[in-house]
Order: C-alpha cells, then structure tokens, then sequence
C-alpha cells in the first residue's frame, strides 16, 4: 500500500493551498505542489500581498523511507518574488518548539517556483514554514506571564482590532524618558514576536519567576518609561497574512492620511488607531518599530532621514544608537540596508509609515529595525539560519544601545559634536552580492516596499 501524504494549514498562522500530488510507483518519487494564500486585498497599494507560508504534512501509512519533492507552484507571483534566491524553508516536528526548527538546505527558486525535498522516514506529521510560527496561543501566553508581574509592569489592551482581538500594551519603568517599542505590525514577520519575547523576558524576569539581577535592567528602568506592543497585528497572525489585518489594511501604512486614503481609522486600521491615541497621551521621546525583511539576509536599522523634523541632531542620535547597537550584538550591522529618500520632497510620500510619522509628530529618535527572514550574512547558521533564538537575544540586547544615547535623546545644543567617530552616520545601501545568486535589476526600493524587478539580460 503507498503511503498517504495529507496537506493543511488549518491551524494559527497557516498558509497555503493544496494543488496536487504526483508520484510514480516505478521510479520512487513523490511531488506535492501546493500554492501560497493571498492576503486581503490593500486598498491603498492596490495589491494582494502573499509571501508567507506555513503547513502541515501528515504521512500515514509509511513502511520504508520516502522522499518528496515539495514545489510552491506560485512563488514568482508573490510580492518578493527577488527575494527566493537565498531562501532555505523552515521544517519541524514540533510546531510549539521554536528551537526544534532548522533549515532545509536542498531549497532551490527555479523557473519561478520555490522547490525543496524532504525525507519523511516515518509516518506522523512535519511542518514546513517560511518562518518559525509565533502563534496567538504563545502569545497570549506571554501576555499571562507579563502580567504575573503587576507590580513591576501593567498589562492594558489600548483597544480591539477588526476581529475583536486585544491590542496589547505592557508598560514598565520609572524613568522620564518614553521609549515605544511595537512589533509585528505586519503578521507574517514572526521574528519580530520573537524579538519582543525576548526583550520582555529580560525586563521582567519571565525566565527567573520575576527575579531581576541584571544592572542594565534596574538601571535603565529609572531612566526609561516604555510602552511595549508584541503583536500590533493579531488578526493578520491568526489568518496567516503576510502584511495586512483582518480588511487588508498594511498598518505601516496606515499611520497618517494619504491623498483621499484617511488613516488610520477605526474602521480599517483600529490597531494603529489605538497606538497613536496613546502615544498622543504619552509622549515619545524613543520610537523603534520590529520587522522582519523577506530580501536583505542582514539585520539593520531604517531611519526617518529627511523628514521634516530630520537634521543633524536625529541623523547623530541614529549612528550613535545603531552603532552601539552593533557592538553590543554582533547580529546588528549598518552598512547593508533600505537605501533612504532622495530628497525631503520624495519624504513626503511616506508620512504614513509609522518610523516617519513618529518622527515628525515626536521630533523624536523613530527607527525600523528589519530581521532577515533568510540566514544571517554577517553571521551565518546554514543550519537554523536566522533563528527564533536569536530574534529573542537580538530583543533582549536592544537595552544596552537604549542605554547609551538616553542622555541626549532631548539634550539641548550641539551635543553630537562629543560623539567619537565611530558613533558616525552611515548611510546604507541594499547593494549586496551572493554566491549562487541570479544578477538582478532592481528598481530603489524604500522602507519594504514591493518593486518592480527584471533579470538582467546578457
């Protein structure tokens, strides 16, 4: 009897659709193609963004060791299509083990599709993602532990999204200074929970039952007052969307009104919404915004150059954060990243990204920080690659650069001219070069937006 290979994403966060299985008895080979799921039609980028990907493969009836071919048939059509080339697919036993995922490096972009093999050796059940899930279930959990701790944090929802989710917020600290950290505003990007998972573990002790030695932590907590979202998304989590909520809005782009598209608004974007009424009440003096980016194998930090509150003061606070940042955690680096605008004018498109508007709203320090959804170049794991467990310590070593610029995130006068050189400025470029990777012409591509792209002809 041949084994039976069933395939479903019906489970949080999974994505993708069934097509087909082939197989020849003869030859002994198996291929299942499957197609990813489009995410809500986006009124204002006139697109479906799909990318993300995760599902389940159950094996019954398996008596010797079989290899299968898995092709996702239409991978040229999603939104990153450049940004294949370089990936290696997720694959687990456990889904709810975030350390039991490692790489599958047989995964190849050929002709359009993303194509891997597998060998299922037993009967039972193996998952496939593009990253490692972070599921509703772990995180309202995180969300439990946190507020075990009401003494040291508060837990508060600032509001309900579209699907009547909480929108979470933990505040902690003591300090003057008002630092917002969110997450996850596009619900594809798990790392970014990951990320968030990790910072609150170290401020709270969530490792500890609540035990907090650690110096940086009791010192930066009478400095800093912060507001932490995990997950600005939950409805685009739990449907398995790569970029936009429950009615296809893409919330970093939701973050001030564009032409006629008004945002945010109760009605399309009530987590953003619900964010910046906040904010509005709180202040900002710190902003960073957690990502995770499809193309650049790098972790790096986008900032709000040539905003109109933009100049010396914000361009020395960004290379002083950014700097520190690379030598607390040698994942971060600065040189690879989004190029910024050309000039203030080319700016003014995008006010409604929420590192731009924080920025302007706040003059304050507003950064994107991007994970790699692939491996990390700078330092690479061809096992596990970019991981959950290094989102998480990348999270937790954000305190330190925190640390470092809190005294001049509202000094007065021209305190940038007693930073050293090696606090400087750097401007990054999206040029890089790949072993194995097709010569692409790319078009500029500015804070995650989906290109246009052709390959070079010869």
């Amino acid at each position: 009897m041949p084994a039976r290979f069933s395939v479903s994403d019906a489970f949080e966060g999974g994505n993708v659709e069934f097509v087909k299985q082939s197989a020849d008895e003869n030859n002994g080979w198996t291929k299942i193609a499957v197609k990813v799921k489009p995410d809500v039609y986006t009124e204002l980028e006139k697109i479906a963004h799909m990318q993300y990907f995760s599902f389940r493969v159950t094996v019954s009836d398996l008596e010797t060791p079989e290899q299968v071919t898995y092709v996702i048939e239409n991978a040229a059509a999603c939104s990153y299509p450049v940004a294949w080339q370089g990936t290696t697919v997720f694959v687990s036993a456990d889904k709810t083990d975030s350390e039991s995922w490692t790489r599958n490096s047989t995964t190849k972009y050929v002709d359009g599709q993303l194509t891997w093999t597998h060998l299922h050796e037993t009967s039972g059940t193996v998952y496939f993602s593009y990253f490692p899930p972070f599921s509703n279930e772990r995180h309202l959990s995180l969300i439990s532990k946190c507020s075990k701790y009401h003494g040291a944090c508060q837990v508060q929802s600032l509001g309900q999204s579209l699907d009547g989710r909480e929108i979470e917020c933990i505040s902690l600290g003591e300090g003057d200074t008002t630092c917002w950290i969110i997450h996850r505003q596009h619900p594809g990007e798990t790392m970014a929970e990951y990320y968030a998972e990790g910072l609150l573990t170290r401020l709270l002790g969530l490792d500890t039952n609540g035990q907090v030695d650690d110096p940086v932590v009791k010192d930066i907590l009478t400095k800093f007052k912060f507001y932490i979202v995990p997950c600005m998304c939950p409805d685009g989590a739990v449907r398995g969307h790569l970029r936009t909520n429950a009615c296809g809005a893409n919330l970093n782009r939701e973050w001030a009104t564009k032409g006629n598209y008004e945002a945010p608004t109760l009605y399309r974007s009530p987590e953003v919404f619900s964010v910046l009424k906040k904010m509005d009440e709180t202040g900002v003096d710190m902003f960073l915004d957690i990502h995770g980016d499809e193309e650049l194998p790098y972790n790096f930090i986008s900032g709000a150059e040539f905003c109109p509150t933009w100049g010396p003061r914000l361009e020395s606070l960004h290379g002083a954060f950014t700097a520190a940042y690379t030598r607390t955690n040698s994942d971060m680096q600065q040189d690879i990243g989004y190029p910024p605008p050309d000039s203030p004018e080319s700016v003014l498109d995008y006010l409604n990204v929420a590192s731009n508007q924080v920025a302007t709203r706040f003059d304050c320090l507003a950064l994107t920080l991007e994970m790699p959804f692939k491996d990390c170049a700078s330092n690479p794991d061809p096992e596990r690659g970019w991981s959950p467990a290094r989102s998480r310590m990348l999270g937790a070593s954000v305190l330190e650069p925190l640390l470092y610029i809190h005294p001049h995130l509202r000094a007065k006068g021209e305190f940038w001219t007693t930073f050293s050189s090696q606090d400087a400025y750097v401007q990054p470029t999206d040029k890089y070069e790949e072993e194995g990777f097709i010569p692409i012409k790319k078009e500029k591509r500015f804070y995650s937006d989906v290109r246009a792209f052709m390959p070079q002809t010869k």
